[in-house]
């Protein structure tokens, strides 16, 4: 969990934080009575709309967030854009690309998973635009993050520069990175490979992957630590995003290496993590809610973003259903004044804020995407 040190979670549940806007909504338990809005597009429409007015132009972020968040919210921008076949947010990239350099430059900071996510919308972007300095931002921050690669428990990078904790998001977002410049930069093609298929080679035998095709949270002690003595699974929570990522990155892979297994492995975890995180009513949830703070409220809408990928390529109906559920009852269950979302996709509806917006955009496009290819 970026910035909130691992395996303390619990300590989230006990403080009971809740980022809102400056006027969150409130209402019955089902938030506000939704409009009868008939498309997933139109859904995407009205509550990206309320994202962007959490956006900042002077620091090229979202207030109400954080600085790793504010990337995955240009990401569902991306995406929102690319499905509607809108070019009206191209402006706030390239906003987002100058100003938000003046917090980190060049996106990188000492979490090589924040820097991960910046790397990922930077790639998102370049698809979109075809702008060349969203692609070379990437390799750039790809760069820095490969140096966050040692030995220790075998290989993979660490979490952050502090090099005290080797855990799944950081190694997986190394993976989805080198895979997908593995895909746009002809040159450096083979390079970026290498790296990919080193990364996936020595995360699949770290024991991460648990008996329930799961993946717990990192390597070592209880409390987030990692040293050569302590490379065993250390049994933290199956968070949903380190159930996503790596179907991003494996589904990207599995364009330049025809090895089948990297499907396999990646449609194993994702009908693990939409048959076990979810409720009765097939709705994701998270082992922080209903208070999972600024950073946990993100998670569930990397999984549908990834997944989403997952299912362009290996279609599956399971998948399919699983999005829609989730959008339709983000929609219908957590949705407050506005066009806001809660953290909580099955409900009711409690504060809306840029991170719980995002993420519940993610399935909300998401959903658009598929309804798109139909």
């Amino acid at each position: 969990m970026s910035r909130i040190r691992y395996g303390i979670y619990i300590s989230i549940l006990a403080a009971s934080v809740t980022v809102g806007c400056s006027s969150p909504a409130s209402g019955n338990s089902g938030g506000v009575t939704p409009p009868p809005t008939t498309t997933q597009l139109q859904r995407a429409t009205n509550g990206i709309t309320t994202l962007q007015g959490w956006y900042s132009a002077s620091t090229g972020l979202y207030s109400t967030t954080g600085w790793w968040n504010s990337a995955n919210a240009t990401t569902v921008l991306v995406d929102y854009a690319r499905v509607s076949k809108s070019t009206q947010f191209n402006s706030v990239l390239a906003n987002t690309f100058t100003a938000a350099q003046k917090t980190s430059p060049n996106f990188i900071n000492n979490f090589y998973d924040d820097e991960g996510w910046w790397a990922l919308a930077w790639i998102d972007a370049y698809d979109l635009t075809q702008n060349q300095q969203y692609l070379a931002m990437a390799e750039t921050i790809f760069a820095d993050m490969s140096g966050g690669w040692d030995t220790t428990c075998g290989g993979g990078i660490w979490w952050s520069k502090d090099r005290g904790y080797k855990n799944a998001i950081a190694n997986e977002l190394f993976l989805s990175v080198a895979a997908h410049l593995a895909t746009r930069d002809s040159a450096k093609s083979a390079t970026y490979l290498s790296w990919a298929n080193k990364e996936w080679l020595w995360f699949a035998q770290t024991g991460m992957i648990n008996s329930k095709n799961l993946i717990n949270d990192g390597l070592g002690t209880s409390d987030g630590h990692t040293t050569t003595a302590s490379c065993a699974n250390n049994g933290q929570a199956t968070w949903s995003y380190n159930q996503g990522v790596v179907l991003g990155g494996l589904t990207e892979l599995s364009k330049v290496n025809s090895d089948p297994s990297l499907a396999v492995a990646a449609q194993t975890i994702a009908t693990a993590a939409t048959t076990l995180l979810v409720d009765a009513s097939g709705v994701m949830h998270d082992p922080c809610e209903a208070n999972c703070g600024a950073d946990g409220v993100q998670f569930k809408g990397i999984f549908v973003r990834n997944l989403v990928a997952l299912q362009g390529a290996y279609p599956q109906a399971a998948y399919n259903t699983f999005i829609t559920t989730n959008a339709n009852a983000i929609w219908t269950q957590s949705q407050g004044a506005n066009y806001q979302f809660g953290q909580v996709w099955s409900g009711p509806f409690d504060a809306g804020n840029a991170g719980s917006q995002s993420s519940a955009l993610d399935a909300i496009v998401g959903a658009a995407i598929l309804q798109s290819t139909k």
